[in-house]
Order: structure tokens, then sequence, then C-alpha cells
């Protein structure tokens, strides 16, 4: 497995694939990998001939700094598990190249996508995640890039931006992988002790039985958000970032849900913030929930 760290040397790795015909399929990650990170690998290499993971904390797309410094650091770990797992190449770039002195170019989605959920409760992340996106597609240049359904705003918004500035790189979305409790997985859990992941089994807990009341006949959004909400906010130190049933027909806020509905919510567990969705009409989520 290649070990890269400049742009340069990102570049000539990718220009003698291109040059050979090798088909290369990208994994941008902010590292702290856990097996939702390797099922993307993974799905890559059906996909290519040779996959690259990106490893990077990108600071443009925090909203608070503190949550920057608090973001989880494992790189040695990381490679192990990158090379485990059959990446060719794992890049992990420095923010003094990728936003050098004097950096005032950022790339932005408006509309519907970014006026909403995360969006909202977290001012200019979306750019931050467009910005880097787009620099690091055009170092790599892959012909596919693989994210995972677990940020299901974020996978709607980098497709649209691939699309609209013709980036040329297909986009593939992959499913959310959860722990046998049922939380899904993400780099933010290593800072869960076991108290507050007990806590936070109220998110995936409280989707689920939305989504049981949703199949059962209930389609006012307002009860399904209070479905969650009462199985989350009982337990100290939890508080809703949001909760919200989307239309993925547009996506519009929904007073009624249907079939092409998911429910979001963000939570803060004793200050660490967790993100999950369900699709109203899609499969359970395999937690406790009677």
């Amino acid at each position: 497995m290649d070990e890269l760290t400049s742009i340069a040397d990102m570049r000539t790795w990718s220009r003698e694939r291109l040059k050979a015909g090798t088909r290369v399929a990208f994994v941008p990650t902010m590292g702290a990998l856990h097996q939702g990170h390797l099922s993307l690998v993974e799905k890559a290499r059906t996909l290519a001939d040779e996959v690259v993971v990106s490893i990077y904390v990108n600071p443009t797309q925090f909203d608070n700094p503190e949550d920057l410094a608090k973001y989880p650091k494992t790189l040695e770990a990381d490679l192990e598990l990158c090379r485990a797992a059959g990446a060719a190449a794992v890049w992990t770039p420095d923010s003094a190249e990728m936003y050098p002195d004097g950096y005032c170019t950022f790339v932005e989605v408006v509309g519907p996508l970014t006026d909403k959920l995360c969006a909202v409760a977290r001012p200019g992340h979306f750019r931050g995640v467009c910005t880097v996106v787009t620099k690091l597609l055009a170092v790599v240049r892959p012909d596919v890039a693989v994210f995972g359904q677990k940020d299901l705003q974020q996978a709607l918004v980098i497709s649209r931006m691939n699309g609209d500035l013709n980036l040329g790189t297909e986009i593939v979305v992959a499913p959310t992988v959860r722990d046998p409790d049922g939380l899904a997985m993400s780099s933010r859990n290593k800072r869960l002790t076991p108290a507050m992941r007990a806590k936070a089994l109220g998110l995936p807990r409280g989707l689920e039985l939305a989504r049981r009341a949703y199949r059962a006949g209930q389609i006012t959004s307002l009860k399904l958000i209070e479905i969650v909400a009462e199985e989350l906010l009982v337990e100290e130190g939890v508080d809703m970032d949001y909760c919200d049933v989307v239309s993925l027909k547009g996506f519009a806020e929904a007073e009624h849900a249907d079939d092409a509905c998911v429910l979001a919510a963000a939570v803060f567990v004793d200050g660490v913030r967790l993100i999950d969705h369900v699709p109203l009409a899609g499969a359970a989520i395999p937690v406790k929930a009677d």
C-alpha cells in the first residue's frame, strides 16, 4: 500500500493509473476508521481496479473549534486497517497545503438541499464539505467515489455538486453500517463512554419506533417527531439538535409523511453530536424497541 502525503505525490500516483487505464475508486474519510468506513472500501473494491482512501480532518467544515480539536485521530491504526482492507493507497494531506495562507475560494450548494437539518444546525458546514471534496476529487481524479448513507444530506449535496460542476466522478452511496445494538457507526462514537452510549441508543430506538408507527398508519410528521423526542429527552445530558421528516422528492419538509420520506435527527449526548435517519418505508433498525 502506498502512503502519500503531498498533493504532488497524489497527482503523480493518479496520473500513472490514468495512463495505464486503471480504474480508480476513492473513499474520502476524516480518519478514526471503523467498520463503516471499511465497508466503503469493500464496496469501492468491487467498482474499480484500485482504491484510494484519504484521511484528512477538514477544518473548514467545523463550525465549532472545540469540536474540531476533539475529533479523534488514530492515524497509525487507520493505516493498518486500510492495508488490511486492500486499499492500494492512502493519502493524508496537510492543511498547510490544502489551505495555504491567502486561501479564499469556496464551493457552495444553495437551495433545498442546504436550507435545513445539518445545514442550519452547523452554519458553513456544507460549504466546507463541498470545498474539500472538490479539492480532493480534483487531485485524485477517481472514476468513482464512495460515500456512506448515514450522512444522507451530505451524500445528496455532494452528488448535486458533482453533477452541477461536471466533475466527472461517479458518486456511489453505500448503506449505513450499525453496531449490534443499533447505533450507527461513527468516528464520534469513540468519544462515548459506556454510560453515554446507553443514552445515545435512544436515537436509533426512537427512529425505529417512529418507523413502526408510520407503518402502522401514523403519517403526521409532528407525531413521529414526538416519538423520537420521548425516547431521547428523558435522559439527562441529551439534547435534540433537530428532528424532521423530509421527503426525498425535492428534499422538502413534510407535514404528512409518505413512503418517499426519511425521518432525520441529530442529538448531543453529553456534548457529543450524533446524527442518524431512517427511511420511513424502509427496513427496520435492529434495536430493542419494545
